[in-house]
């Protein structure tokens, strides 16, 4: 055992001691005490036993030659690639927003632009420890005992339990990374030349739409060195560059975390976008955890929705991350720019490495499926049921054969959450792991905001 891995198991033991009595005498239902969060979706106030497991951020080793990494559930990808790449490596799939946890991406659902070759971020995994409701704790691999909870945790959301450490895989990494930004004027085109960057032998791959007929495919190769690689940590904004600059060069760092200084183009929420507004809030403040907050504050006292009805509109949140396969490609992004309207459109390819052992939560079939990811806020007129374009989105996805990413807002009947997201082996899973129901059920969570 190295140090951190004695000091991971001091931390496990203390943490046993603190909370098994409490949990054993039962209560108010469990949930994570948390600084920050990147769930979209409001929640119902109410009772809860907090469990503080923020002792658990630490990486406890870096294998760079056996391409593995032990990190603890609460560590965030900030500190986990820092520490990789003092190594020479970076976790197969890092989410794009620094603030999100290790912990958090295989609870939920993690990808990224090396998601075309190595999947989700619990595609990566190859163990993990995890803290039950019941306040006992199980190792999970693909062929233990626990092998169940190991193909059923990720997408669970802590209706299972909570990952405290957890076993990853790396890839070597060069100092720099090349990339090419390629305009496309037809849909057609782009995704079928996003499906041949797929099989090229590319270490990157995403897009973004801008608008029918502006659509930009971005692929990204490791390199030794560049002599000027850009910077979009403060001044300049990396989303505006993929229509202006044919080939870049970022530090592998910086391109890790292109997304993370205006929360891909979000930052335009908060003024962000004006260069006055950027030297305001500092390099040190132009990240997603800086947004998080502002984002939080204004949920809190209502500012947004005081000034829409004071505009007369009425608006819907419509955060959302979809998976479709690569085929209904063209007929969701119709759909999205005829009855949704937000752009731009973030575009990254996830393809499952091996779907002989499926997760069960997230079920991914063979092939390709394109992420499209859109955030923003519909203004509407004319008052709508409440959820009526998430609702629409959610009835598409399911029509196109794809899932839903649970972090935002859910409208799903019971039946169809059911067929989704596989809740007969869910049952399953709750009543072997959290058999007194200690945990909140996932369709209460994900859909009902308990």
């Amino acid at each position: 055992m190295n140090a951190e891995a004695d000091a991971h198991a001091e931390r496990r033991q203390r943490l046993l001691s603190a909370i098994g009595g409490a949990i054993a005498a039962g209560g108010a239902p469990l949930g994570l005490a948390k600084r920050t969060s990147n769930l979209f979706r409001d929640r119902a106030e109410g009772a809860r036993q907090r469990l503080d497991l923020s002792e658990f951020d630490h990486v406890i080793e870096v294998d760079s030659a056996a391409g593995l990494v032990q990190v603890e559930g609460m560590t965030t990808y900030e500190s986990l690639v820092a520490s990789t790449l003092a190594r020479g490596a970076m976790p197969a799939v890092v989410p794009q927003l620094k603030t999100i946890t290790v912990g958090g991406a295989v609870a939920g659902v993690g990808i990224e632009a090396t998601s075309f070759r190595h999947g989700l971020v619990h595609h990566t995994l190859k163990e993990f420890d995890v803290l039950l409701p019941d306040a006992s704790i199980v190792t999970c691999t693909p062929d233990n005992a626990h092998r169940d909870l190991f193909f059923g945790f990720p997408n669970s959301y802590g209706s299972l339990g909570y990952a405290l450490r957890l076993v990853l895989r790396t890839l070597p990494v060069k100092p720099c990374v090349r990339v090419e930004h390629a305009r496309h004027a037809n849909p057609d085109d782009f995704f079928a030349a996003l499906a041949r960057a797929c099989e090229s032998d590319a270490d990157f791959v995403d897009g973004v739409v801008f608008g029918p007929q502006s659509l930009v495919l971005s692929t990204a190769r490791f390199v030794d060195e560049a002599s000027s690689p850009s910077d979009y940590g403060f001044e300049r904004i990396y989303y505006r560059s993929l229509l202006d600059t044919p080939v870049d060069h970022l530090r592998t760092h910086d391109y890790l975390w292109r997304w993370d200084t205006d929360w891909f183009w979000c930052s335009k929420n908060f003024g962000a976008q004006h260069p006055w507004v950027r030297r305001l809030f500092g390099r040190s403040h132009l990240n997603s955890r800086t947004y998080t907050r502002l984002m939080r504050l204004n949920a809190r006292w209502g500012l947004t929705k005081r000034l829409a009805h004071w505009r007369g509109v009425v608006p819907e949140s419509v955060i959302q991350d979809v998976d479709i396969p690569i085929a209904a490609a063209p007929a969701f992004l119709e759909f999205l720019l005829r009855e949704i309207g937000i752009l731009p459109i973030w575009i990254c390819p996830v393809r499952a490495p091996d779907t002989t052992s499926p997760f069960t939560l997230y079920p991914l079939d063979d092939g390709l499926y394109l992420n499209f990811g859109f955030w923003d806020v519909i203004e509407s007129r004319e008052p709508h049921e409440a959820g009526h374009f998430n609702r629409l989105l959610e009835q598409e996805v399911l029509r196109l054969g794809g899932i839903k990413s649970l972090y935002s807002d859910s409208f799903f009947t019971r039946d169809e959450f059911a067929r989704a997201y596989g809740m007969a082996s869910y049952e399953a899973l709750k009543a072997r792991y959290d058999p007194a129901g200690r945990a909140p059920h996932l369709y209460d969570k994900c859909v009902l905001r308990a």
